[in-house]
């Protein structure tokens, strides 16, 4: 090895998914010493439950949107919206569950078109227009609550009477091999994007647009096509979350549906290692992000720490782990240590 060539561990570091997972394992070491019933998992009647799987299962509504939230940020803009889109889903559903009798795949997919459409709308306002996506999505942040409110008669629906509420219940309540279907949905979703943005062009189209959105269109790439379609995704990521969030209660709470949503999806997005200015993305690290903002808030709840004091450990993680995934501040802490 020369004397130019970087230490053998720089590999390392230098991964963007490699600090959240040592900040994941940070966690569930403490955990482990301080609280061990933490690993505990008990089967009764096939299914698996214990605080690990609750990490899981309620970090599933926030590994979906992040997910989505990924492919927005890469191509340089942000979804403010997926909170509210969250809300226009679970209206939708239970409006439709309880007024009609349509059969409930066609329910299932009007909620989930409903969301693609707000989300069509977002990626019109950026690519097309020309708003700022901060601005664009803020604007149905806040309009999309007032929809979904309107939507429900400005009350919630519940359906706990409905002839479809056992399979709508499922979604959100139900097991599928032993772990929460929820598990399932947010593990199909994430193998079926991977596959998409990794074994063809579209994660590259992605990461053109986000990195050089002039030099993409010069070279054939429709710019304004790949931000339309990453904006409905994103909706349709966060239709599906709503789906799972009105399953949970079994209601339609538009008031309280996704309410600061957005902001988790967006912390676990960075700190995974996708920065928000655009380009190279990791889905992967994003997925790893979201696990660990559920965990931490596991590990408090699990401690007694108050809601209200939970956003401040929460903050204090992600900007430590946001300092070591910068080179400036690496390049600082590397420097001392090896003079």
């Amino acid at each position: 090895m020369t004397t130019h060539d970087p230490p053998w561990y720089r590999r390392f570091v230098d991964s963007t998914i490699f600090w959240p997972l040592i900040a994941l394992a940070a966690l569930l070491i403490f955990n482990a010493f301080s609280s061990p019933s933490f690993f505990d998992i008990q089967v009764r009647d096939g299914h698996l439950y214990g605080s690990l799987v609750d990490v899981l299962n309620r970090g599933s509504i926030g590994i979906i949107l992040a997910i989505g939230m990924t492919l927005v940020i890469a191509t340089g803009g942000v979804d403010l919206s997926v909170g509210s889109i969250m809300a226009i889903s679970g209206a939708v559903a239970a409006l439709l569950l309880t007024e009609t009798s349509l059969p409930f795949p066609v329910v299932i997919v009007a909620a989930l078109s409903a969301s693609l459409i707000a989300g069509a709308i977002n990626g019109v306002l950026v690519s097309i227009v020309g708003i700022q996506p901060i601005v664009a999505t803020l604007i149905l942040m806040v309009s999309g609550r007032g929809i979904a409110r309107y939507i429900t008669g400005e009350k919630v629906i519940a359906l706990v009477d409905d002839q479809f509420s056992p399979a709508f219940d499922f979604i959100g309540n139900g097991h599928f091999l032993g772990l929460p279907f929820t598990v399932t949905l947010f593990v199909l979703l994430f193998v079926a994007t991977l596959l998409i943005v990794r074994r063809t062009a579209v994660g590259l189209f992605i990461e053109a647009v986000g990195a050089n959105p002039n030099a993409s269109r010069a070279v054939g790439i429709h710019a304004h096509g790949v931000k339309i379609d990453v904006y409905m995704f994103s909706g349709l990521c966060a239709g599906i979350a709503g789906l799972i969030d009105a399953s949970n209660i079994n209601a339609a709470d538009t008031v309280n549906a996704g309410v600061f949503t957005e902001l988790d999806a967006i912390f676990a997005v960075v700190v995974g290692g996708t920065a928000l200015s655009g380009g190279r993305f990791s889905l992967t690290g994003s997925l790893i992000g979201a696990i660990l903002l559920q965990t931490l808030l596991t590990t408090m709840y699990t401690f007694g720490v108050a809601p209200d004091v939970a956003p401040v450990p929460k903050a204090a993680v992600i900007l430590f782990v946001c300092l070591l995934q910068s080179d400036v501040f690496r390049r600082m802490v590397f420097r001392r240590a090896e003079a």
